[in-house]
């Protein structure tokens, strides 16, 4: 089946043109990919438009929602789950505090920290954002057998754990 070259290609046949020493295709997998992640945040971002919600912000709801039956998460925990540095943690924790969808409260084992919780509010936002984010996710998907899906999905998890 003939594939209809796409603007990766073009990149590639014009590196090829100008180096012809180097192998450029590594950048097909790895260019396609960046373009897709830029694609998918930019349909995850408007999904949840409608929650008021960002990525980031929707990211550390999600997070707690996740963790709610723990009874909340301390900020280092919240960071080392969404990636987040300490300082960028507390700018986004204000703001989801100001919007009253979590609360602060004092961490029982210790008494110098604090647990982030969600509120009413802030767990009925994330319940309604989690299933536009699964739907928006689930139109993300190109047509793909069962198969594929499972195929594509380990040669990712694979990649990924490059990193770790």
């Amino acid at each position: 089946m003939a594939r209809e070259p796409d603007s990766i290609d073009s990149m590639m046949d014009d590196w090829l043109a100008v180096r012809p020493d180097l192998d450029p295709s590594p950048l097909g997998l790895v260019g396609r990919v960046i373009v897709l992640a830029r694609h998918l945040e930019r349909s995850v971002e408007l999904a949840l438009k409608p929650h008021g919600l960002t990525l980031g912000q929707f990211d550390i709801l999600a997070t707690l929602r996740r963790h709610e039956p723990l009874g909340g998460m301390n900020p280092t925990m919240l960071c080392a789950n969404v990636m987040l540095s300490t300082g960028g943690m507390t700018n986004r924790l204000d703001r989801l505090e100001e919007a009253g969808w979590i609360a602060r409260k004092s961490d029982p084992t210790d008494r110098r920290g604090v647990v982030v919780i969600l509120t009413t509010r802030g767990r009925h936002t994330i319940n309604a954002a989690t299933a536009t984010r699964f739907a928006e996710a689930d139109a993300s998907l190109p047509e793909l057998s069962d198969n594929e899906r499972e195929k594509l999905t380990d040669y990712l998890r694979r990649w990924l754990a490059s990193f770790a």
